[in-house]
C-alpha cells in the first residue's frame, strides 16, 4: 500500500508539473498514468494533440496501431494496474517546421523518469526512439532501425519498438521483418508478462 501511495503522489505531482510551460504552445497538460502493480511500461516519445485534448495516452491512431502490435484490447491496455504510460515529455510539445511533432521537451524525463521508475516494479518496457537513446545504454544504437532489429539483445527487460504513427508505415513496408519475426515474439513476452 505504501508504494502505491508513493506512486499516486508523485504522479499528482508530475500532472502538476509546470517546468516547461513557456515552451508548450497549448500550454501544460502532463499525461500519463499508471499504478505501482504495473508490469508493462510503456514509453513512448510525447503525446500528440488528441491526447493533449483527451488527456488518454495514445487516444489515435498510433494508439490503434500500438494496441494490435502488442495484441492488447483497450480494457487490458488501460488497466493501469497491469499497464503504466510515461512518456519521455508528459506533455504535448508543439509542431516543429516539417510538420510533425517536436521531440519532447528536454527537462522532462530527467526531472520526471528516476522517481516514477523507481516507484515501478517494471518487468518489460516498450520503447520509442527517444526513449531508445536514454534506457538502451550500451544497446542503444545509431539508428531507430538498427535499435529495433537489435531487439534481442534487449531482452527480457526491453523491447524497442519504432513509433506507431502512420509515418512509418513505409518504414514497415521495407521492414517485414518487424511483422514476421518481432511482433510475435512481442506479443508471448506481453502475454507472459501480464500474464494472460
Amino acid at each position: 500500500m505504501e508504494s502505491e501511495q508513493c506512486l499516486a503522489a508523485l504522479m499528482a505531482q508530475a500532472r502538476a508539473c509546470r517546468v516547461c510551460a513557456e515552451h508548450l504552445p497549448l500550454g501544460p497538460r502532463p499525461v500519463l498514468r499508471g499504478r505501482a502493480s504495473a508490469r508493462l511500461l510503456i514509453v513512448g516519445q510525447a503525446p500528440g494533440t488528441r491526447v493533449h485534448e483527451t488527456g488518454l495516452p495514445w487516444n489515435d491512431a498510433s494508439g490503434t496501431r500500438l494496441r494490435a502490435w502488442l495484441d492488447l484490447d483497450r480494457d487490458v491496455f488501460y488497466d493501469e494496474r497491469r499497464v503504466a504510460i510515461i512518456p519521455m515529455g508528459l506533455c504535448y510539445p508543439g509542431r516543429d517546421s516539417k510538420g510533425g511533432d517536436r521531440p519532447p521537451r528536454p527537462e522532462c524525463a530527467p526531472l520526471w523518469h528516476p522517481p516514477l521508475r523507481a516507484a515501478l516494479p517494471v518487468l518489460a518496457l516498450t520503447l520509442g526512439r527517444h526513449a531508445q537513446i536514454r534506457y538502451l545504454g550500451p544497446h542503444a544504437q545509431a539508428t531507430m532501425t538498427a535499435a529495433v532489429a537489435a531487439w534481442r539483445s534487449c531482452l527480457p527487460a526491453w523491447f524497442p519498438l519504432p513509433h506507431p504513427s502512420w509515418r512509418n508505415t513505409a518504414w514497415l513496408k521495407r521492414n517485414p521483418w518487424f511483422a514476421a519475426t518481432l511482433l510475435p515474439a512481442l506479443r508471448h513476452r506481453v502475454r507472459e508478462v501480464l500474464e494472460l
